[in-house]
């Protein structure tokens, strides 16, 4: 009982700390907590330090980082105050090699009912990035190991990190990803974002040819990665696709795909079809403009198009996608 209200007081001072975290007072806190026998209380002075960018305190980082690797589980269940450390080094632009290789290679099993679960994902997320930011010469090495990860926020964490490299070396490692597939969709889908943003003039083609890909969960995928990429060339393919597919879902996420090309050919499209096209397709193409509800000129541009048509079910669809979001 001493020790939890021991920890709650703990924790109550750093909460204060957040306001002024640079201060004499406050360090030789953050100071004593990271040298705490108690995890939460190693995990939130950790936040804290990362929050404030505070590098004076890397040292105490560390040696709270190799201490809680002793015994981890017990020292640290959960791995909570292992992760929240690995992150604080991250956002000071620690350059610490080892200290990011040995995180990003932790897994810490603790026992679950009916069997034990990996509690360190959230680490090796965090050390990834780390290694990206100090621009280790084998980082690629290590995120494809991450993408088989069994864990899948790790796998997703790996997407993400290749995409803060700026890379292009990580598009063929993004590649073999979608190709050999994953369970988690948003892997597939971040994996498909990020190689039109690395390498889009080699990747337009890969990413392209997915829109008839067996899964329609791929489909879909790729029509908003090619949307969500802006790019001039995605308008006429994601245009030719929403053509000749016969899905009605299906072709409305390709014209809400098209609608997320902010571009003028685009939206001039599908003001087309609300003026001209049949039911169906005039209310997809509203809903698909619905993205722009934010946007007075081009909400009265569809408002004047629809009126035009005098159609029930189309104010309807108006007033549902540009004011349901408001």
């Amino acid at each position: 009982m001493a020790k939890a209200r021991a920890l709650e007081d703990l924790l109550a001072e750093l909460h204060q700390m957040r306001e002024a975290p640079a201060t004499e007072a406050a360090v030789a806190k953050l100071k004593q907590a990271l040298g705490s026998k108690m995890s939460h209380a190693v995990a939130k002075a950790a936040a804290i330090t990362g929050e404030a960018e505070l590098a004076a305190l890397v040292p105490e980082l560390v040696a709270a980082f190799d201490r809680l690797m002793i015994n981890p589980v017990k020292a640290d269940p959960g791995c909570a105050a292992k992760a929240a450390i690995a992150d604080a080094l991250y956002r000071i632009g620690c350059d610490d090699e080892a200290f990011f290789l040995r995180g990003i290679r932790h897994v810490q099993l603790e026992p679950v009912y009916g069997g034990k679960v990996d509690t360190a994902g959230p680490l090796r997320g965090a050390c990834a990035l780390g290694l990206v930011r100090m621009n280790y010469r084998e980082v690629m090495n290590e995120l494809a190991d991450l993408l088989a990860d069994p864990d899948p926020p790790v796998r997703l964490a790996a997407v993400r990190a290749i995409a803060y490299s700026e890379n292009d070396q990580g598009a063929p490692l993004l590649r073999l990803k979608v190709l050999t597939g994953d369970d988690e969709p948003q892997v597939i889908s971040e994996s498909l974002q990020t190689l039109l943003k690395l390498a889009a003039e080699t990747s337009l083609a890969f990413v392209s040819r997915l829109l008839d890909a067996p899964a329609t969960e791929t489909r879909a995928a790729a029509a908003l990665a090619l949307g969500g990429s802006r790019l001039p060339e995605a308008f006429e393919i994601l245009r030719s696709w929403w053509t000749r597919t016969i899905s009605a879902e299906l072709r409305r996420t390709a014209l809400l795909a098209i609608a997320m090309l902010r571009r003028d050919p685009p939206l001039d499209f599908l003001l087309s079809l609300v003026s001209d096209g049949n039911a169906l397709d005039a209310r997809d193409a509203i809903a698909a403009l619905g993205l722009y509800r934010h946007d007075d000129a081009l909400r009265e541009r569809v408002a004047d198009v629809v009126k035009r048509r005098r159609d029930v079910d189309l104010r309807k669809a108006l007033a549902e996608a540009f004011e349901g979001g408001r």
